[in-house]
């Protein structure tokens, strides 16, 4: 399909149908669907943060903010030589977050954004799109951030559609596309309070996910 065919309101019911929408390249109009054979999540009780991480996590003092810059974590994922992330991807998960449906979680340096992670909420599903780091171990303290809250906010899943080595390292796995729209059927009949809760320390959250680990 194409960008002039998707509207925020489609996207949504992408989501909850199972499938996400790409680009091809930053300079491409086009935007297609997608449904991978084998789906990533990340289990919400199955994050691993190495020793090393742990230590950095307690000796840094960065922050974690919740929505306080969209559009900027959106920027700093996009900008990277190949992106998927065109010009309508970037208007429409700006309508999502001002709708209340796309949230980011940001690593902040004073005030430097550093890192982050966003997606989009449906239901009690987290539907991760994309982080990125300016800072050694950012995008890592942002995933982790990412998920303390969504545990301390009732949700379920958290799916990150494709499987890196970056994110198997730190506890995705590849579920089948049955066993994902199993799961995905039961986070929509749950309800996730994004940012109900403040979101914490980096020391808070490796405490909690060291105790739970």
């Amino acid at each position: 399909m194409t960008d002039s065919a998707l509207t925020p309101d489609l996207l949504l019911h992408g989501y909850a149908s199972g499938i996400f929408p790409m680009a091809e390249s930053r300079d491409d109009p086009d935007i297609f669907w997608v449904d991978p054979r084998l789906r990533g999540v990340l289990p919400l009780d199955g994050l691993h943060i190495s020793r090393s991480l742990a230590r950095a996590m307690r000796r840094s003092s960065w922050t974690v903010r919740l929505d306080s810059d969209f559009a900027g974590v959106v920027d700093g994922c996009a900008d990277r030589s190949d992106t998927w992330i065109n010009a309508e991807i970037y208007m429409l998960y700006g309508d999502l977050h001002r709708s209340g449906h796309a949230h980011s979680v940001e690593i902040w340096d004073e005030n430097q954004l550093v890192g982050g992670v966003y997606g989009v909420t449906l239901g009690a599903a987290f539907f991760g799109e994309s982080m990125f780091s300016r800072a050694t171990n950012a995008s890592k303290m942002a995933l982790a951030a990412a998920v303390d809250h969504l545990r301390q906010t009732g949700f379920v899943l958290f799916d990150t559609q494709f499987i890196t080595p970056h994110l198997a390292s730190l506890g995705a796995i590849e579920i089948t596309r049955a066993a994902y729209r199993r799961h995905l059927a039961e986070a929509l009949d749950g309800e996730g309070r994004f940012g109900s809760v403040a979101p914490g320390s980096l020391q808070d959250v490796v405490q909690r996910m060291t105790q739970t680990s």
